[in-house]
């Protein structure tokens, strides 16, 4: 018998906007919450992320991920 897990990976991205940058939880179609600044928005994520043991994926100007910072969930085996 082969069971699924209900474990769904939370992740909060912080992604270019065209007048800012964005905090978004992952799968969402709308932002949490809408910065100035790359740093304010991150501070935002980092607080979130946090609070929901949640992936935090950074993103540069370009969309592409600069890093990934793990806020619980990890397994006791992983690296780093």
């Amino acid at each position: 018998m082969t069971t699924k897990s209900t474990h769904t990976a939370i992740t909060r991205h912080v992604v270019p906007r065209p007048h800012g940058w964005a905090n978004i939880k992952g799968g969402a179609k709308r932002a949490t919450s809408l910065h100035q600044t790359k740093l304010e928005a991150e501070k935002v994520a980092r607080e979130q992320s946090r609070r929901e043991h949640s992936e935090l994926v950074i993103h540069g100007e370009d969309g592409k991920i600069q890093r990934k910072d793990s806020h619980g969930h990890d397994s006791k085996y992983s690296k780093g």
